[in-house]
């Protein structure tokens, strides 16, 4: 007894002693903290590097440039470093809590602002974070595109892994997913629809942007609600020093952008627009027809003191189409922002956000007589903390609300001998909640972790009418002609709004972590899961601005994805190159599919001709940069396969599905209409000298899947094509070639006013890439023959660029 009285005596003084000497050292720890930003005009810089060289350690800005790291006691020497900036080196005694705001300047004068989210080529060696890319708002306004206007999202497009349905479709597609499976966030705010003018263009002005970032995989755990990536654009905040403007004056549309403090150092405003005119002409050659878009983005903010900020940004986009004025289609979105942030202390900051979003539809057809009207809106309250607890851990969490309106569609007369009945459609509701905790941790100078947790719950609320049928079946198999038919409802139910139609819960682990071998190269690894409670409604290619969303429900899965990469990652030559691979393998859970003649438009039982499925994609990307030099640019290649299916349900005693089922396309795999086997893409951009710089940018892409008739019958004197299983064509392969050249002139120099000439040439060697093809037959010689539809061809542009 005595032997473990003295035991215990000595364990209680072991730990006693291990705790002591762990308090001296935490009080031995210092935090280095502050916020960084661009001298010219306190814009805070995101990414940029804070490293200490002589502990091989380090951190980066968040979203709004603050910084905090935690260290022991010690003289240091720092580099805060940002490309496309001067360099800052100074020495430090960490002494004490320091509070260090840094102020950094640009390397040479430019016309563009140098912009970088951050440096790709060097931290993500030991970073865990992978598939993601960052471009340049500089890179961006090199790129050639069609008529000559810079598009993040066209700019994307040459990135791995990322592809479209093809050329003027909207939304883009990541990794064999589809378009409504992209989060797209502009300054927090969700983005429903991301193109003008059916995909011509983006919503996206590269002048009012800061930061552009997209995650393939390895998604962090304050995202969720889509099951491909997350696309996140950050807004400038303006200039607080002095005024700025620049702009652009192009073959279809203009820009402006004007910036400067309210009150020097502590409040600016910024406020852009852009506006397409090409239809202005169009009178001249007597077509009454009109397409044209104008979008605003505002922002506004406030330095209350050095532990307090708020910022107030929007978004307000419209496009307009219309055929001879009886015909008019508009549609737009609607976004704003309201932060707050909070630093509690040096290690951690807090960001409070109140967020509206609205997509709208209409549609007005005179010679019908009716006006349609649609759209989705939004209202999400969350709150992050980012808590720097030493060199080794940052601990985010936090929490968001989002309740959602869903508008299937409204139709009113809009002439009183139309005959029409004004309707509504039953409206939706949803609301969806989230809890979630992120750790970077930094195990050794060679082993780094990302694990984090995210857990969703969406509750489907009642509506006004909800249509119920047999054995809970909406869709019925008819096994004598083998094909799918809408169920007929037996009863309807009227719930309000604080009624439940269904809930889900979902557990969302994540974890990436990366192994850097000798500082030059890495081997990482990520494991994603996610959970998507919104569906697209479109059996198109391209989603199409009259596509509706709905939310999951009683006949509705949401859909669920794991995600498993793997990638190698290397600089080469002191960073002048970087190589990026990866190999990605992707599971959803739930992905629905229509059957076949399936109605989609003004459909208030959508149910009705909806079947959950299954998709799965895989393959290697490849990215190889030059990153330094004269000529810098990318080779990016992608092989990958995607797929869909849905097989026919499981029969079971009492739920009425019948044993012969088939499933749709027999329940057998198909390609997904952005399934692309082979897809490479070529950019590159030299400085000539101080007055030129050239661009040019090459893309190859393996055709998109089709359907092609196998044969025709007749009926009733009708001819009627008859096809295969699904997605067996392809279209001919896709490749162009876009060149630009950029001239400043040399008297810019010591001038307030700068400005440049951009010259583009966009499918330089004329390419009639097929966007689709038809089958008719010949009013001549009575046979059947395709008939090729292409968008474009060679299209030369010059935009004049200007900044004072």
């Amino acid at each position: 007894m005595k032997k473990n009285i003295i035991s215990l005596r000595r364990l209680l003084f072991i730990v006693l002693s291990v705790v002591s000497l762990m308090s001296l050292q935490a009080q031995e720890r210092f935090t280095l903290s502050g916020t960084i930003s661009e001298a010219s005009s306190n814009e805070t810089l995101i990414g940029v590097t804070i490293a200490f060289p002589s502990l091989k350690t380090g951190v980066t800005t968040n979203e709004y440039g603050f910084y905090s790291i935690t260290l022991p006691k010690g003289e240091y020497d720092i580099i805060v470093s940002y490309l496309g900036f001067e360099e800052i080196r100074e020495t430090i005694d960490l002494n004490l809590n320091i509070k260090r705001d840094f102020e950094l300047f640009e390397e040479a004068e430019q016309l563009e602002e140098v912009v970088v989210t951050e440096n790709p080529e060097r931290l993500d060696i030991k970073k865990p974070q992978m598939s993601v890319n960052t471009l340049a708002v500089q890179t961006i306004k090199q790129i050639p595109v069609v008529l000559g206007e810079a598009d993040v999202i066209k700019s994307l497009l040459l990135l791995p892994g990322v592809s479209n349905a093809g050329e003027a479709s909207s939304g883009f597609n990541v990794r064999g997913g589809a378009a409504d499976q992209n989060l797209i966030l502009l300054d927090e705010a969700i983005v429903f629809n991301s193109s003008h003018l059916f995909g011509f263009f983006s919503v996206f002005n590269p002048d009012a942007i800061k930061d552009v970032k997209l995650f393939k995989g390895g998604i962090p755990a304050r995202y969720g609600g889509r099951v491909s990536s997350v696309l996140e654009i950050f807004q400038k905040e303006g200039n607080s020093k002095e005024v700025k403007v620049n702009g652009g004056i192009g073959a279809v549309a203009s820009r402006l952008l004007i910036e400067g403090p309210i009150i020097k150092d502590r409040t600016a405003f910024l406020a852009g627009g852009r506006a397409s005119y090409a239809h202005l002409f169009l009178p001249l050659f007597d077509i009454d027809n009109k397409a044209y878009f104008y979008d605003l983005n505002t922002k506004i903010n406030h330095k209350i003191n050095d532990r307090n900020s708020i910022f107030l940004s929007g978004y307000f986009g419209r496009d307009l189409f219309s055929i001879n004025e009886s015909f008019v289609n508009t549609y737009g979105n609607a976004v704003g922002n309201l932060r707050w942030n909070h630093l509690f202390s040096n290690k951690l900051f807090s960001n409070l956000s109140i967020i509206y979003s609205d997509y709208y539809y209409g549609l007005e057809l005179d010679f019908v007589g009716f006006e349609w009207d649609s759209g989705i809106q939004n209202f999400n309250l969350k709150y992050d903390l980012k808590h720097y607890i030493n060199d080794k851990f940052q601990v985010n969490y936090g929490l968001n609300n989002i309740y959602y309106v869903f508008n299937p569609g409204e139709i009113k007369p809009n002439r009183e001998d139309s005959g029409i009945v004004e309707g509504q459609l039953t409206k939706k509701y949803a609301n969806e909640a989230a809890a979630y905790v992120d750790v970077q941790h930094n195990v050794t100078e060679r082993l780094s972790l990302n694990y984090g947790l995210r857990v969703s719950h969406f509750n489907r609320l009642g509506q006004d009418e909800f249509f119920v049928y047999e054995n809970d079946n909406a869709v019925v198999f008819d096994p004598s002609i083998s094909i799918y038919r809408e169920g007929t409802p037996i009863d309807t139910i009227n719930s309000g709004r604080s009624n439940t139609l269904d809930t889900f819960t979902n557990l969302e682990p994540r974890v990436s972590l990366s192994y850097n071998f000798n500082g030059k190269s890495s081997v990482k690894a990520s494991y994603t899961r996610l959970a998507q409670y919104l569906h697209l409604l479109s059996n198109t290619n391209s989603p199409t601005p009259l596509d509706v969303w709905t939310p999951s429900g009683p006949f509705v899965e949401p859909q669920l994805l794991d995600q498993y990469a793997l990638g190698y990652f290397k600089n080469i030559k002191d960073g002048e190159f970087s190589l990026e691979t990866e190999v990605f393998y992707k599971h959803i859970d739930n992905r629905i599919d229509y059957i076949d003649g399936a109605n989609l438009i003004a459909n208030d039982a959508i149910e009705q001709v909806i079947l959950n499925g299954e998709a799965r994609a895989y393959g290697l990307e490849l990215l190889l940069r030059k990153n330094e030099g004269r000529l810098k640019g990318w080779l990016a290649y992608t092989l990958s396969k995607s797929e869909q299916r849905t097989p026919g349900r499981t029969p079971t005693a009492d739920n009425g599905i019948s044993p012969l089922e088939t499933g749709i396309n027999s329940g057998n795999w198909y390609n997904t209409p952005y399934d692309k086997t082979h897809d490479i893409s070529v950019f590159g951009s030299f400085d000539l000298n101080e007055k030129w710089n050239f661009n040019a940018n090459f893309v190859f892409q393996t055709g998109q899947p089709t359907n092609y008739p196998l044969g025709q019958f007749e009926f009733q004197g009708i001819t009627i094509p008859f096809f295969g299983e699904r997605n067996v064509e392809r279209l001919p392969a896709y490749h162009r070639l876009d060149i630009s050249a950029t001239l400043t002139p040399k008297k810019n120099r010591g001038r307030r006013l700068k400005s440049e000439w951009v010259f583009s040439i966009y499918n330089a060697y004329n390419r009639m890439n097929a966007a689709s093809i038809n089958f008719r037959e010949n009013e001549d010689s009575g046979r059947n023959e395709a008939l090729r539809t292409s968008i474009f061809g060679i299209i030369p542009a010059v935009t004049y660029n200007f900044k004072f």
